[in-house]
């Protein structure tokens, strides 16, 4: 009779056991499914530029116009370019450049402004940087696990080129940072040329709360004459 009831109670613990760890699996597959739109959304909350929508009662649910342009990054000629000329202010979900960097293969559409819709299609920089071509500091981030997934691979002296419809500028990278999402040192407003390109830090589980950037000097400022680069897409 004692051993009976020894059994009854290892197969109603053996139960328990197997039932709960049935409930942690679960909660783990769940977890794991969830991280990549988890880290997108938090990566879009924790920027340190946050633009405010701008709404647009003609464009549809978000009230967010996207406007693609194409933007010359080959075949430019030095006929083609001056040293004076002034830069163009985009409209909040235009895109108004193409960011190159050979070092690490990167080769992506920048967007004014930051949204979540906009992250997915490119890099972002804050309408409250500057405009490429304006003396100050211009700051663009894009997703860790999308467009800047290789920025930690920049280092100290590459070059990072952005076209523009109005003008190239040619950028040298003088500065690794890592940062705290919530510091703002390496992106508020300059006196000098400079750009800033910054991500989450990359980790396995989860968001960061950390940022990695590359801060990067102006080397070389070139306009469009007579709006040479001005190719609209249809």
């Amino acid at each position: 009779m004692a051993d009976a009831k020894k059994r009854k109670r290892r197969e109603i613990l053996l139960y328990f056991l197997t039932g709960l760890f049935m409930l942690i699996l679960c909660f783990a597959l769940c977890a794991a499914a969830l991280i990549k739109p988890y880290e997108k959304l938090q990566t879009y909350l924790n920027l340190a530029f946050m633009d405010d929508m701008r709404i647009d009662p003609s464009a549809g649910e978000n009230g967010l116009v996207i406007k693609e342009n194409d933007i010359r990054t080959e075949n430019i000629s030095d006929d083609e370019l001056t040293s004076e000329g002034k830069a163009v202010m985009p409209s909040f979900g235009e895109q108004y450049a193409v960011i190159e960097c050979k070092a690490i293969n990167l080769l992506a559409p920048v967007y004014w402004g930051s949204s979540a819709e906009l992250l997915e299609r490119g890099a972002c920089q804050s309408s409250a940087s500057k405009v490429l071509g304006e003396t100050g500091n211009a700051v663009i981030d894009a997703h860790v696990n999308t467009f800047f997934s290789d920025l930690h691979r920049v280092q100290v002296g590459d070059e990072i080129v952005l076209y523009t419809k109005y003008g190239v500028f040619t950028y040298k990278a003088t500065e690794l940072v890592k940062f705290k999402n919530t510091e703002k040192k390496y992106i508020l407003p300059t006196d000098t040329d400079q750009l800033t390109l910054y991500t989450c830090q990359a980790q396995v589980l989860g968001t960061s709360s950390m940022r990695i950037g590359v801060i990067c000097e102006l080397t070389d400022k070139q306009f469009y004459i007579e709006g040479a680069g001005e190719e609209d897409a249809e």
